[in-house]
């Protein structure tokens, strides 16, 4: 199959770059090649899905529509040809069905008109512009006319119909922002004059072979190969891999743990995102690894050739056996996709990127990469950044020595002198840190650059802890511990959106406060081997039941390691109690890039005058820390009293 140059809207354009090689899989839709024309980028997109058997272009030919891009050779291409020397038009029809989808939905095929939605097609980007709209109500159009001009970056491109026949209506304006989906125009479509898939021919034994060889390949084209997985996204720029689970030749499961890392106050387990056998282990215990290093290589097995073998069976058996096999490998291929294609582009850095000259297919290769386009070493026209380019600069970022982070912790600890010789004085005994320590020290070294003021409270919570009391036997009948800490997390995650300051960030420039959207907090929990933060998300959307439950798998989870990157990420306030170890006040240190932290120490029994006596009420110590540069004191000692009183009276929050 020969893939042509389509309307592009100019009459020549010059290959940019080519996006695939000879051999290469690929599936419909995919780009393969970038054409430029004046001021516009363009991807081609493959009609169908098969593999590159040969690419008739280089990089810089100019070439016009029609013009022959690459041969594709397709899966199930001969057994069509088969069933078309057989003159079995049925079997012809569903041998080429997958091709022709959207053919078939756009040509009714018992109605005498219908009206088809033109939508926006995958541009390659998230959203684009319409610059002009090309057509009007009324007016007649061919198959492949342009329809809308949509502007995306530092490209234009033409939206063509894929269907022929009259404007019906035009569902977008000049100047919408739009993406891949948006209906952009209806067009109403004559009856087509040979609908082949209603042939109502009676399908015969003798056909059944061809049917089921065509259905062969199909399956063929889900081959097994090697999968590498790479360090996820741990939210820190770097990690310590603290135990590989795992040995060559081991046969591992999807989600399986396979390495143990530690970062910050962490301890995570990477999954596999595959089933298959480890082929390759490319970390040693100790190494020092960040997002993007090459975990392992895992061998993925093929799929079973029981349906083939099953070929001569009824038509009907064919379709019934081949279907499970589809859902099969579509299976075993999306979580793989799902990985690949996570954006790890903050919002602001994908604003930077769309500053910078390159396709649609680079800026996509860059969010999924986590790559600053800016920071990339350019090779292309006019200072285009190519696909090459940024797999250079990843290399170059992986391949180079993790010196620097080491130098910038060095930095932060550099203040103090060396020790002193104690071997005078009785000598020393070294006591190693566990690694959950040791990368701990980093983080909390950055407290020193922290303006930290502490503001003390106390909180009657006799009421509360009454109604607790009575409300925690049923929650035990149902495995639910319902602690003191599920009421304090509920009543500060109301407060939060009110003060929104205490949930936010302190800009870079130091010039504004971001303010966060949602609410995700972070609740200490001790293990033995350090402190670490696991994150609970939207706890103001929650109730106390909710949030004693996931308190409960949090916990245990931290425990016993099994706390994933995403548990550990987002936290905009933290929570941190000494429970009932002791002490009647701390102050705990704001964790960066938050700006305020709750500590919460061991509840009293203390007298408290009423204006008439004292009376024995359980009061609860409260040490609110906060970042002084965004935090007034006068805003902290409010915060503390709201909450107090939310405390105290607990049925405020319903109000």
């Amino acid at each position: 199959m020969q893939i042509t140059t389509p309307d592009i809207g100019v009459d020549k354009a010059t290959v940019a770059e080519i996006l695939v090689k000879v051999g290469d899989s690929i599936a419909e839709n995919d780009s393969l090649v970038l054409l430029e024309s004046d001021k516009a980028s363009v991807e081609v997109p493959s009609t169908s899905a098969g593999v590159v058997k040969s690419i008739l272009i280089k990089e810089g030919d100019s070439v016009t529509e029609g013009t022959v891009l690459l041969e594709l050779e397709t899966a199930g291409a001969a057994p069509a040809a088969k069933a078309e020397e057989v003159a079995k038009p049925a079997a012809v029809a569903e041998t080429v069905a997958p091709v022709a989808a959207p053919q078939a939905v756009a040509q009714p095929a018992v109605t005498s008109s219908q009206v088809v939605e033109v939508q926006v097609p995958d541009i390659g980007v998230e959203k684009a512009l319409v610059a002009e709209i090309l057509v009007k109500v009324g007016e007649s159009i061919a198959e492949n006319d342009s329809l809308v001009l949509l502007e995306s970056d530092k490209a234009s491109v033409e939206v063509p119909s894929t269907v022929s026949g009259m404007i019906e209506s035009i569902e977008v304006k000049q100047g919408d922002s739009v993406k891949e989906g948006v209906v952009l125009i209806k067009v109403k479509t004559t009856s087509a004059a040979a609908s082949a898939p209603v042939a109502p021919s009676v399908a015969t034994p003798a056909p059944a072979a061809p049917v089921a060889q065509a259905a062969a390949p199909v399956q063929q084209a889900q081959p097994a190969g090697d999968v590498e997985i790479q360090v996820p996204d741990l939210g820190v720029d770097k990690a310590v891999v603290a135990e590989i689970l795992i040995q060559v030749g081991d046969k591992v499961e999807v989600d399986q743990s396979l390495v143990v890392v530690e970062s910050d106050k962490a301890t995570v387990e990477v999954p596999s995102t595959v089933a298959g056998v480890v082929k390759a282990i490319h970390l040693q215990s100790g190494q020092s690894v960040s997002q993007g290093v090459l975990l392992a290589t895992i061998a993925v097995e093929g799929q079973a050739a029981a349906p083939v073998a099953a070929a001569t069976s009824a038509p009907a058996a064919t379709k019934a056996e081949t279907a499970p096999v589809a859902v099969s490998a579509a299976s075993v291929e999306a979580p793989v996709a799902e990985a690949q294609g996570a954006d790890k582009l903050t919002k602001e850095q994908q604003a930077a990127n769309a500053k910078v000259y390159a396709g649609p297919a680079v800026r996509k290769l860059a969010r999924e990469l986590g790559v600053v386009l800016a920071q990339v070493k350019t090779s292309g026209e006019h200072g285009r950044v190519m696909k090459d380019d940024v797999y250079a600069y990843v290399k170059q970022r992986l391949t180079a020595p993790v010196e620097a982070p080491k130098a910038v912790a060095a930095a932060v600890a550099s203040g103090l002198p060396s020790l002193p010789d104690f071997s005078a004085f009785g000598g020393v005994e070294e006591k190693v840190l566990t690694r959950l320590q040791q990368v701990s020290i980093p983080q909390l070294s950055l407290n020193n650059f922290i303006p930290q003021v502490t503001q003390f409270d106390l909180a009657d919570i006799t009421e509360l802890e009454t109604w607790r009391n009575d409300l925690k036997g049923n929650f035990k009948k149902e495995g639910i511990s319902l602690t003191i800490m599920a009421f304090i997390i509920k009543a500060v995650a109301h407060l939060l959106k009110e003060e929104r300051e205490f949930a936010g960030h302190l800009a870079d420039d130091g010039k504004s406060v971001l303010l966060r959207n949602e609410i995700h907090m972070g609740i200490a929990v001790a293990t033995p081997d350090g402190l670490t933060v696991p994150v609970l998300r939207n706890p103001d959307q929650k109730t106390i039941k909710q949030i004693a439950v996931e308190l409960g798998e949090l916990s245990k989870k931290a425990r016993d390691k099994k706390l994933s990157p995403k548990d550990l990420q987002g936290a905009n306030f933290t929570i941190t109690s000494l429970g009932a170890i002791g002490g009647t006040a701390f102050t705990p240190l704001v964790n960066w890039p938050q700006v305020a932290i709750l500590g919460i120490s061991p509840a009293t029994m203390q007298p408290v005058w009423n204006s008439k006596e004292f009376e024995p009420r359980l009061m609860l110590p409260l040490s609110l820390s906060y970042d002084h540069r965004v935090i007034n004191g006068a805003d902290a000692a409010r915060f503390s009293n709201k909450l107090t009183k939310l405390l105290a009276d607990i049925r405020s929050l319903l109000l």
